[in-house]
């Protein structure tokens, strides 16, 4: 059995973008430059898109990216991995946000080598939140851990309250989790929670589980594209780095 593979689960709907993996990014559709990142991690065995689109798969044809087809039933992007884990065998599926364009090598390394040295079934990254908008932004989910750097609850409302002090950093989630078969096979069995279907968020579906979740803080420009603006803003970053293209 292979170590790791890197899913990046893409489907063509969306509320506010529809098409949104195929939206042109100077010249590119965005699926292309969240691939060419993560073809750039060294700690990823292989990796592959998982779509429930035709035309999504066709342009992964065209772009010579490797594609696998399934179900049109997902509602997460987790039960679409748990799907690509019963065709594919890996010790472990890392999860790569399809919305994640500046998406960073480095952060998917950390967050596969954090599952492989700690034996961890379920491992996640987050960054420091850098501006006040971001933390009342409610498409940035925020989260706090334990001691241990374990996952105590995700949201996307501010947290934590401020109330004793300021002398801590708001943390955010960033789209690489890296899973075991063992806990996609149990999201998998599990109805969705109340928490989750409030927050939108399927991570506290390990929670209520008591599966834990190991947080691994990573070092990165994470800007996820949930909106028109979110898209133009990373056009024009991309548009002033000839060099990425």
């Amino acid at each position: 059995m292979k170590t790791a593979l890197g899913v990046i689960p893409s489907r063509y709907q969306s509320s506010r973008i529809p098409g949104k993996p195929l939206a042109d990014i100077c010249g590119k559709p965005m699926i292309w430059w969240v691939y060419q990142q993560a073809l750039k991690a060294g700690s990823l065995d292989d990796l592959i898109v998982a779509t429930d689109d035709q035309r999504i798969a066709e342009v992964c044809k065209e772009y010579q990216m490797r594609c696998i087809m399934t179900s049109a039933d997902h509602n997460t992007p987790t039960s679409r991995l748990y799907e690509v884990s019963t065709k594919m065998h890996y010790d472990y599926y890392v999860m790569i946000g399809g919305d994640e364009p500046l998406i960073e090598p480095d952060a998917i390394d950390a967050v596969a080598g954090e599952a492989k040295r700690s034996g961890m079934d379920c491992v996640n990254a987050m960054t420091i939140i850098k501006t006040a908008p971001e933390v009342i932004d409610s498409a940035n989910i925020k989260v706090v851990t334990n001691t241990k750097g374990n996952l105590l609850y995700t949201t996307r409302s501010t947290i934590p309250f401020p109330k004793g002090g300021l002398d801590f950093d708001y943390m955010k989630f960033v789209g690489i989790g890296a899973f075991s078969p063992k806990a996609l096979k149990r999201y998998n069995e599990t109805p969705k929670s109340k928490l989750e279907r409030i927050e939108e968020c399927d991570l506290l579906r390990f929670v209520d589980q008591e599966i834990p979740v190991r947080m691994t803080e990573v070092t990165c420009r994470s800007v996820s594209v949930d909106t028109p603006k979110d898209l133009e803003f990373v056009r024009s970053l991309l548009r002033d780095q000839p060099g990425k293209r």
